[in-house]
């Protein structure tokens, strides 16, 4: 899949995925302000040196513990989650997170292992997409490859690249890294209150998550996380 192709994709499931959220929060500030953090780390790293279009939604359900990303940089997080975060910082760690899974291809490698783009039916169905007329990707193989976005489930290498390239990211946007450890603790205790969240499903934990972006902060910064970072 070309780049081109992943935002064509993306763009094309995106209305579906919020849909199945509830759409998007009324809330035009709280949406401004996800937007803003996110795009403050696309500025300052090198997602934003990508031939992706990152924007980033703030999804209406208020139950659902979640966030994920579409190939090509459409990047949501559900109110349910937002709302568990206490710091800018932890909403820049989920955030930086998603725009790994972009930066690193894997929803767009998880779509071609599917063998949907396979053949000019599934070629053809992104390269004629027209953004401005979203109905143009075709028929069945469009179909298709949505569908299999919107019931993504992550593997243990993607998830720790993702978490390496976040511990890249939110320190160049003036954010604390050890907010990451902050939202995995927040997972945990939803995780230990009943059923899992949702995100615990759709980004498996691959062994001790915490203990994974602990040593990537340690190996970046050996001398101790420099202060002036915002929480």
């Amino acid at each position: 899949m070309t780049a081109e192709q992943e935002i064509a994709l993306g763009l094309q499931a995106a209305p579906q995925m919020a849909q199945q959220y509830g759409g998007l929060h009324p809330d035009q500030q709280a949406r401004a302000a996800v937007e803003r953090i996110g795009q403050q780390i696309v500025r300052s790293t090198k997602a934003g040196q990508t031939p992706y279009k990152f924007a980033f939604h703030l999804l209406a359900d208020e139950n659902t513990i979640n966030a994920f990303a579409l190939p090509g940089g459409q990047i949501f997080i559900t109110a349910g989650l937002l709302k568990n975060m206490k710091t800018e910082g932890q909403v820049a760690g989920v955030l930086a997170h998603e725009i790994g899974h972009v930066v690193g291809r894997h929803s767009a490698e998880q779509v071609a292992k599917s063998k949907l783009t396979q053949g000019l039916t599934g070629a053809a169905a992104i390269g004629i997409y027209d953004p401005d007329r979203p109905s143009t990707m075709a028929g069945a193989a469009g179909a298709a490859m949505v569908g299999k976005l919107l019931t993504l489930r992550f593997g243990r290498e993607d998830e720790l690249e993702a978490d390496r390239l976040a511990v890249d990211f939110v320190p160049a946007a003036g954010y604390d890294p050890r907010s990451m450890l902050q939202v995995m603790q927040v997972l945990h205790s939803k995780n230990e209150g009943g059923g899992p969240p949702e995100f615990m499903s759709t980004h498996p934990n691959p062994g001790n998550r915490i203990g994974e972006i602990q040593r990537e902060i340690d190996a970046k910064y050996p001398g101790g996380v420099p202060s002036g970072l915002k929480q």
